[in-house]
């Protein structure tokens, strides 16, 4: 099984992946999209370099939890005696001087919990995704790790040479490491760690005080909206996919993808998801970037994904330094698909826009110059719903006039008329809608399987089930009521639906037939189960799912049907998305949840 017990730390500008016994193996710098300076997470059985830990003499346990609704982290490292040391993480978050300090470092300080533990730290980055080594240089109250173009600076109050060393010492007093870019910091490492945990608390525990939260599973719901907001690089706008690059979907399958870009796709999933919860910002700063990226909408074609920050290469490569997680491989940098064409991007730009004609927080709502931009797109939408794309799911050696394609397609155009008659434009709502409807007729006459009477997850072709037809309601093209869906719903149950686990789809791709559920079309049958009137069965199924997180609540991309193990980049926003949405359809509103409990 892969080992994805980890937690996550984050500031929106870096962030790094922690083991359960503290360890960090995952740390991309300066940015989320960046180099991994620490990337054990992918150098096979036993990695010698790549990370960060702490190492107790006698460890017999360990126990890893997040400070109640927070971003910090703390782990206990036990020895036999019953005593040991607590570890808390965090990159630092919190506002000053008016605005949000966010700086790309970590902040770890390690306390003894009793007596005079003895530990050794650890420091050992590596370069260029494994490649390069680095050199290790001693300053006065620092250490530089510095590779042929990064330079990672540690200061800290640990004896300089025990650490260089990692040599084992006695921990009588708290130490503290600040990692990050080669800079003085402006105080101690002890002022400047307690500082950081104190008021990154404070931060966190006042954007949950925030949300529109469910009633039920706000713990989960309040974990999943935190670590959305840490897949977001707030300099720009733009929302990673999950922070990882090429953890498997499945044993030995070679699905191994480099997800640290922003795929217009996942990023609509993820803000409506934290609009949903009243956080508009992320939303705020995701249409910055992508009105940034597609300036133009009579520039043609939109690709799929883009980088989170300009001038960063999304040309596919294989690191071949690193083995991968547990050896499974290849680790891929860059990825191919954003050559492709998937037509959907052009309603996942309109729809999330939307909002912004309508909601009144906003510091910037939508106008008719907006408006005028986003029809560029709703004419390629129009233009492009029948052709042949690689879907949502971005097959490489195929293309398909792809159901949810054209839906989202017919999205674009759904949306701007009803932006345009918002505005007072109404001829061109009209002329919006009438397009919109006769869009409509023709995806659905060509989705429905002749003889069948169910919708494929393509036009004009094979009777595909595809589990994002479980998302034609959401969208708004069918109703969950309509006969057609229903049946739609009977045959993705008997062909994709394993014990509650849900697959993509049930034919051969480029790398043979899916082996995992995919945790976000899981969510989406449990929504759909609540539309159609099943709820009992949705509410089940949920917290089936509920049971696939971690230990600190997160979730991956993937899930093996037959043991529950995660699999896939992590963590993933799609799956932190759906568990949001599924959370707050089921849930009983407050009124019905506090009097029964009166």
């Amino acid at each position: 099984m892969p080992g994805l017990d980890l937690a996550v730390v984050g500031n929106c500008a870096v962030a790094s992946l922690i083991s359960a016994t503290g360890r960090h193996e995952w740390f991309c710098f300066p940015r989320l999209d960046a180099e991994p300076v620490f990337n054990a997470l992918l150098g096979g059985e036993a990695p010698e370099r790549g990370f960060m830990d702490v190492v107790l003499r006698g460890q017999v346990a360990s126990r890893q939890r997040y400070l109640r609704n927070s971003a910090v982290l703390e782990t206990v490292l036990t020895d036999a005696s019953g005593g040991g040391v607590r570890i808390l993480d965090v990159a630092p978050r919190f506002r000053r001087f008016g605005r949000m300090y966010r700086p790309p470092a970590l902040v770890r300080r390690v306390e003894p919990v009793s007596g005079r533990p003895r530990i050794r730290i650890r420091i050992r980055p590596s370069f260029d995704y494994g490649t390069d080594p680095g050199v290790t240089n001693i300053g006065s109250n620092h250490i530089r790790y510095r590779g042929a173009d990064t330079v990672l600076r540690l200061t800290t109050d640990a004896p300089l040479s025990y650490v260089t060393e990692e040599a084992e010492f006695g921990l009588d007093r708290p130490v503290s490491l600040v990692i990050g870019t080669d800079e003085s910091l402006p105080e101690s490492p002890d002022t400047v760690a307690r500082q950081a945990l104190t008021e990154t608390e404070c931060y966190w525990v006042d954007w949950v005080r925030g949300l529109n939260l469910p009633f039920d599973w706000q713990e989960a719901v309040i974990r999943a909206a935190i670590t959305l907001k840490l897949c977001s690089f707030e300099d720009t706008g733009g929302i990673v996919a999950a922070l990882t690059t090429s953890l498997p979907e499945s044993p030995g399958s070679g699905r191994c993808w480099d997800y640290r870009f922003c795929w217009l796709r996942d990023a609509f999933f993820t803000v409506s998801a934290l609009n949903r919860l009243n956080a508009t910002r992320t939303m705020e700063g995701f249409l910055r970037f992508i009105m940034d990226s597609v300036p133009d909408g009579s520039a043609g074609p939109i690709p799929p994904l883009f980088p989170i920050a300009p001038g960063t290469s999304v040309e596919e490569r294989i690191a071949t330094a690193l083995p991968g997680l547990r050896g499974d491989g290849p680790v891929r940098i860059g990825n191919a698909a954003a050559s492709q064409r998937q037509n959907d991007s052009y309603g996942a730009i309109i729809m999330t826009a939307t909002q912004m004609f309508w909601d009144q927080r906003l510091t910037r709502t939508g106008d008719v110059a907006l408006y005028r931009q986003l029809a560029g797109i709703g004419h390629h939408a129009e233009r492009a719903a029948f052709e042949h794309d690689a879907g949502l799911w971005e097959y490489r050696g195929r293309a398909a006039a792809h159901t949810h394609s054209a839906a989202m397609c017919w999205a674009a155009l759904d949306r701007l008329g009803a932006i345009a008659q918002h505005l007072g434009l109404a001829a061109e709502a009209r002329d919006w809608e009438r397009r919109a409807e006769n869009l409509r007729g023709r995806i659905l006459a060509a989705a429905t399987v002749p003889g069948e009477g169910w919708i494929s997850g393509v036009l004009n072709g094979d009777a595909v089930a595809d589990a994002s037809t479980f998302l034609l309601p959401e969208i708004g093209l069918i109703k969950a009521t309509d006969p057609l869906f229903l049946r739609t719903v009977d045959m993705l149950e008997r062909r994709l639906v394993r014990d509650g686990i849900v697959l993509r789809y049930d034919h051969a791709d480029d790398f043979g037939k899916p082996e995992v559920g995919f945790i976000v079309c899981t969510f989406w049958y449990i929504d759909t189960l609540a539309r159609v009137g099943r709820k009992a069965e949705a509410r089940a199924v949920f917290e089936r799912a509920l049971s696939w997180r971690n230990h600190v609540g997160l979730l991956s991309e993937d899930v093996e049907p037959a043991t529950g193990a995660l699999w896939g980049n992590f963590p993933q926003t799609y799956s932190q998305v759906g568990l949001i949405l599924s959370a707050m359809r089921l849930s009983r509103s407050w009124e019905e949840g506090l009097w029964r409990a009166s």
